[in-house]
């Protein structure tokens, strides 16, 4: 995985504006005049947006007619998530092994032949 790849298309991310075009890629093609509709902002505005994206790699633009729709490039997303997906799984086993670690502290405790437990408050008796 390109280490600048991925770092350019997590600072395209950062955007709630380029999130909110890639999640309308998402259903369909569109111009940057229909990209641009549910936006107070400028087509301009919206252009330099798709830039961003496209540098990213997130998003193309093709030619039809007189038209030039944009395309969601989904590539990118898949790599960002395997790149995260590693670090979910870390977390998960070390929450895995916190469950054991509680489990473990909540078993019973025979020290002094008195049985000992910990309250749902977290106070042990």
């Amino acid at each position: 995985m390109d280490a600048e790849l991925l770092d350019t298309t997590f600072a395209a991310l950062a955007h709630p504006t380029r999130r909110a075009i890639l999640a309308r890629l998402a259903l369909s093609e569109a111009t940057v005049t229909e990209l641009a509709e549910p936006f107070e902002m400028s087509q301009p505005a919206i252009s330099k947006h798709l830039r961003v994206l496209e540098r990213a790699g997130l998003v193309s633009r093709g030619r039809d007619a007189q038209r030039r729709p944009c395309r969601l490039e989904a590539q990118p997303l898949r790599d960002a998530v395997a790149w995260l997906a590693d670090y979910r799984d870390y977390w998960a086993e070390s929450y895995q092994r916190l469950d054991a670690l509680l489990d473990e502290l909540q078993a019973v405790d025979h020290t002094d032949g008195e049985s000992r437990r910990a309250r749902p408050d977290g106070m042990v008796r």
